[in-house]
């Protein structure tokens, strides 16, 4: 073996000596730089393989990852027993009051999506409507077709929508392909009554600013039965805004135009900021739009499995995000996917 390169019995049997002498986290550091820092004891022997004959390299990297591996665990140990008799000696002291109460850890909070989301749902299980789940991922023909949308519609643009690499298989762009999910699922082939509303994520090939995401939450709601009027989903709206924001609000109702229902109309709730007064956040109108609704298109009837001439329904759509940014005066829709805590940790 080459007469430069140190033995590794003597490194060991030195470094362990110095090792058991040292008494203070200072003089554990300088030893951990002379025998394992980036210049040290080790790294030089690992460096003077090179000289040695061919057939004593191996043996020899060998025998200094183990001699690494050893003097690093003993410096593990050291430091555990140092840090121990610090301990020690502070509680002997008086510096650490055993007896203390220990601090609360924070704890997280629920983001404002959910706050809304959660509201709606009390909301709509206390006026018996069931909660169904539908798919985020879905087919063309649920997300468009079967909902009255016609091939040249824009909406089945790739610009707005987001398409896979599978045929007709898409991000659904709204929660109403679950009003079609619904029917089949719980409908009884067009026999049953349907109440539920279908909370979920939405995806739209859109340009994000302040106004617009790319991803946002959407409530739907569908009612089937017999003899089911628009007076019933005005009631019923109205209703629901007097729950979520204050018993006398007033509500008016727009005529309006979606593919899936016919007749269409956008709801408005007096905005509960300034109370009809005119505002920044209602744009000095007196009212903040929540809604958009109509009843069931004779078209989607047939499609859930239901004949339109003994069934009808209505069906709204809701966003959350939307009436969260309206309650608290919130200017940006990015904030609720920023993760930013400063924002986060006001709700």
């Amino acid at each position: 073996m080459a007469e430069n390169v140190q033995s590794i019995e003597g490194v060991q049997a030195e470094a362990l000596s110095a090792l058991d002498n040292i008494e203070s986290s200072e003089a554990l550091t300088t030893w951990r730089s002379q025998y394992l820092g980036n210049k040290g004891v080790i790294r030089g022997m690992l460096s003077k393989i090179g000289s040695l004959a061919k057939e004593e390299r191996g043996a020899y990297g060998q025998g200094v990852n183990a001699l690494k591996n050893k003097l690093t665990e003993s410096h593990d140990e050291k430091q555990t027993a140092l840090n121990n008799a610090a301990v020690e000696k502070d509680i002997a002291e008086g510096a650490i009051d055993v007896t203390l109460p220990g601090r609360a850890r924070r704890v997280g909070r629920l983001h404002p999506s959910t706050h809304t989301l959660r509201n709606f749902y009390d909301i709509w299980s206390d006026m018996g409507f069931q909660v169904y789940r539908s798919r985020d991922v879905e087919l063309d023909d649920y997300n468009f077709t079967k909902l009255n949308f016609p091939p040249d519609h824009p909406a089945r643009d790739m610009q707005d929508t987001f398409y896979t690499t599978e045929k007709d298989v898409i991000l659904r762009t709204h929660t109403s392909p679950g009003q079609i999910r619904a029917m089949e699922e719980l409908g009884g082939n067009g026999t049953k009554p349907i109440r539920v509303i279908l909370p979920g994520m939405c995806y739209r090939f859109e340009q994000i600013t302040p106004r617009s995401e790319a991803q946002f939450h959407q409530v739907e709601g569908l009612a089937i039965g017999r003899n089911i009027r628009m007076s019933d989903l005005k009631g019923t709206i109205a209703e629901f805004a007097k729950r979520m924001f204050k018993p006398d609000v007033q509500v008016r109702y727009r005529a309006s135009y979606f593919p899936f229902t016919e007749p269409s109309m956008e709801v408005d709730a007096e905005c509960f900021l300034c109370d009809g007064e005119g505002c920044r956040v209602c744009k000095y109108s007196g009212w903040l739009e929540i809604a958009g609704s109509g009843m069931v298109h004779p078209n989607v009837l047939r499609n859930g499995g239901y004949d339109p001439s003994e069934w009808s329904g209505f069906a709204f759509g809701m966003g959350p995000e939307r009436i969260t940014m309206l309650k608290h005066g919130i200017e940006d829709i990015r904030y609720f996917w920023s993760n930013d805590l400063r924002f986060l940790s006001q709700f």
